[in-house]
């Protein structure tokens, strides 16, 4: 539809879609793919913006919506926005009257079977609130559970990837606070298990292995905690110096966009993000193996 006309004659429209950043999600027994979608750029913002959206895999077809926070209509560079370090002098006539709080999914949905028979998707948001969806029906919500503060106060959202086990779901939540740090939550109740919280936080997406899950923080440090109860049982700093397999000089740094990986009995992580979450740059790839 068409909204106002800029100084310039420019006509603007609106519902304008919304953002897709993290991977979907291809269900074969239900022939469905899941995708998960950011807020919307425009006011008002798409009925489909800060979703889990279900497609036919064979057709394309929209299957079905679940929204779960409307008008969601955020652009990055506009006043107001939490962005440290970068000033803005001018409102933008493309600029939202009403700046949503970038409430989205940076989170892909994960599904996963339930010992009922039945499944459900869990998936985080930058919020702070996990979701509980049904995939048979309509994405309707199972549970939800409120788990941080939310990225609109500079922190405490699930900014990146969660991951899930056959019992539990795991959940960064990145400001360091005594109520807040990685939460483990049942898969079918959305109660909350343990929580772990380390010292600076934890930012980067969780990797979980039978026994241990993984994740890193916008330091460089990378801890290990017990899927049983939350203990930590191993961690370690990348924010230094490391002389590498090809004999060139390599420097850790933050780990935030992308974390630790899991394959073939060892764990790889990429260390030197520094765009989000104050982390140092770098550019290194660290390989961990069990002794």
């Amino acid at each position: 539809m068409k909204t106002r006309v800029t100084s310039r004659g420019t006509q603007l429209w609106a519902p304008a879609g919304a953002g897709v950043w993290s991977s979907p999600t291809v269900d074969l027994a239900r022939r469905r793919v899941y995708v998960a979608t950011g807020n919307g750029y425009t006011e008002p913002a798409d009925p489909a913006s800060d979703a889990v959206i279900a497609y036919d895999l064979d057709t394309g077809a929209r299957v079905w919506v679940q929204q779960v926070m409307a008008l969601d209509h955020y652009v990055r560079d506009c006043p107001g926005v939490y962005r440290p370090n970068v000033p803005v002098d001018t409102k933008s006539e493309t600029c939202p009257d009403d700046l949503g709080p970038d409430f989205d999914f940076g989170n892909a949905p994960i599904l996963r079977p339930l010992p009922n028979g039945r499944a459900v998707i869990v998936i985080g948001q930058k919020s702070g609130h996990a979701w509980g969806l049904d995939p048979d029906n309509k994405g309707a919500i199972v549970w939800s559970r409120q788990l941080g503060l939310g990225w609109e106060n500079g922190g405490g959202g699930m900014m990146w990837g969660s991951a899930a086990d056959g019992r539990l779901a795991y959940f960064p939540v990145t400001r360091p606070d005594a109520r807040l740090g990685m939460a483990a939550v049942g898969l079918g109740s959305g109660e909350i298990a343990w929580r772990a919280t380390p010292p600076e936080g934890a930012s980067a997406p969780v990797a979980v292995m039978p026994g241990v899950v993984f994740l890193g923080a916008s330091t460089g440090t990378v801890h290990a905690y017990a899927t049983a109860t939350g203990r930590s049982i191993w961690s370690f700093d990348t924010n230094r110096t490391f002389e590498t397999v090809n004999k060139v000089e390599a420097k850790g740094g933050g780990i935030n966009a992308s974390g630790p990986i899991v394959a073939g009995g060892m764990v790889f992580v990429t260390s030197g993000y520094s765009d989000l979450g104050g982390g140092n740059r770098g550019n290194v790839l660290l390989a961990f193996a069990a002794k």
